[in-house]
């Protein structure tokens, strides 16, 4: 272990520091600045390193390997020669300066990836697609609710089950801030325990817990003068959400194993698909941290209280997983469409993503049928058809008939209308007709036909 003396504890100095204090084939023995209140020395301090603002003191005794002066003062420089032990070097002058400034280079280096990265990760997430509000008046209002608070720095609460789309509604009010040039920065707070938790929102310094070779910032500071998406807010453990109750209340952070606090401006957006008030009553959640995120709530209302929606979601999804899976299924047909607007949704949106994205993938035609669909949900729409009686299940078996029977009619005739009315030995305008009720292109069988042949 190389043991080292820093003398010239300003900007350079305390740079010099903090690069040491987390190499642990480095010791520091002693800190030296004339001016006790200098950065380096301020930090040395509490760090617990010995120091002075007499260099002289620590030059007369077999202390270290390696004296670094950045005070950039000859005089200084040659007295550091003169006094220092034989075995023990010297970096001084144009060599520590060097030294200093390569290091506040790797730091801006480091930073800005750090920023780079968490912009891209809001770039990817982004590009996931926008937030759909439809037509139902819930959704409406709801809209009309983000962009008022958006502007505002107020924190805010979503509340909704799993799958409603809680981090989209998120990603809205950040892109619609005035702090949407600043990366959103998001945590899942069920995706890691109670003490990774608290490491990864306020950072930890070196030696703070086994494993932690080296400082690292936190999520709190990475997000300073941005926003910060707290996911699933009601897992966190009651001993984090004490010191983020702290932290809301002050602006103050401290790093695990830290004696030092950090001042930081967050604003604070919070999901959760709990009852918080019920979990107040068992214990599992502080009363006075529902108080300082409840400023503004937003509640997302399941999928199944949107069904009006659900024609323009799948649309929406449909798009998705035929450029994902690179395959061209056109639409949906009726048929299925009723069977969604029949299904409970347990999973909300992201359950209508995967259904939808499990039908490109099975499906054999340019449409996505009944029998693409998983089996529970056409199970779940079957007692549906039992409630709405005799009259509605024929309708929508004669329904499925037809719009079955016209894709393939259009397919063995290439997508030519007449043709395929011929092979139904019905009136082409009928044909036409039908083909309108059920959204069928005849182009698509034709550009079908085309790739296998």
């Amino acid at each position: 272990m190389t043991r080292i003396i820093l003398i010239g504890a300003g900007k350079g100095g305390k740079a010099l520091l903090e690069l040491f204090h987390e190499d642990p084939t480095v010791r520091i023995v002693g800190v030296a600045d004339v001016n006790e209140r200098a950065g380096g020395l301020v930090l040395a301090r509490d760090l617990g390193l010995p120091v002075t603002t007499n260099y002289r003191s620590l030059l007369g005794h077999d202390l270290a390997d390696l004296i670094i002066d950045v005070t950039g003062d000859p005089e200084v420089g040659r007295d550091i020669r003169a006094l220092k032990p034989d075995r023990t070097e010297v970096i001084g002058g144009i060599a520590a300066r060097f030294l200093w400034e390569f290091i506040e280079a790797k730091k801006r280096t480091e930073a800005l990836q750090d920023k780079y990265t968490l912009v891209l990760r809001e770039l990817e997430a982004y590009s996931e697609g926008e937030f759909i509000i439809g037509n139902n008046p819930k959704m409406k209002e709801l809209s009309e609710l983000i962009a008022k608070v958006a502007p505002t720095p107020t924190t805010v609460l979503i509340r909704g089950e799993s799958g409603t789309g809680k981090e989209l509604v998120a990603r809205a009010i950040h892109r619609h801030s005035e702090l949407r040039s600043q990366p959103l920065v998001t945590l899942n707070c069920t995706a890691l325990p109670p003490t990774l938790l608290e490491s990864e929102l306020f950072g930890y310094r070196r030696g703070a817990f086994t494993g932690a070779n080296t400082d690292r910032i936190g999520l709190f500071e990475k997000a300073n003068g941005g926003t910060m998406f707290l996911d699933e807010i009601g897992d966190m453990s009651v001993e984090t959400q004490a010191k983020l109750l702290r932290t809301l209340q002050t602006g103050e952070i401290r790093a695990v194993g830290d004696v030092r606090t950090k001042q930081v401006s967050v604003r604070i957006i919070a999901a959760t698909n709990r009852d918080l008030e019920k979990a107040i009553r068992e214990g599992k959640f502080r009363e006075d941290l529902l108080y300082r995120i409840n400023t503004f709530t937003i509640t997302l209302p399941p999928l199944r209280e949107r069904v009006e929606d659900i024609p323009i979601l799948a649309e929406y999804f449909l798009q998705r997983a035929r450029a994902k899976v690179n395959k061209r299924v056109e639409s949906i047909s009726p048929r299925a469409l009723d069977l969604f607007r029949n299904y409970g949704w347990p999973g909300n949106l992201r359950e209508l993503e995967n259904i939808i994205e499990r039908a490109v993938v099975l499906t054999s035609s340019t449409v996505i049928e009944a029998e693409d669909l998983p089996l529970h949900v056409q199970e779940d729409s079957t007692a549906s058809d039992r409630r709405q009686g005799f009259m509605w299940a024929k309708a929508q078996a004669v329904g499925e008939f037809e719009a079955r029977a016209l894709s393939r009619y259009l397919m063995e005739a290439n997508g030519n209308i007449s043709k395929a009315a011929t092979l139904a030995h019905i009136p082409r305008r009928t044909f036409h007709r039908l083909i309108l009720k059920h959204r069928l292109s005849p182009r698509h069988f034709k550009a079908r036909m085309s790739r296998h042949q």
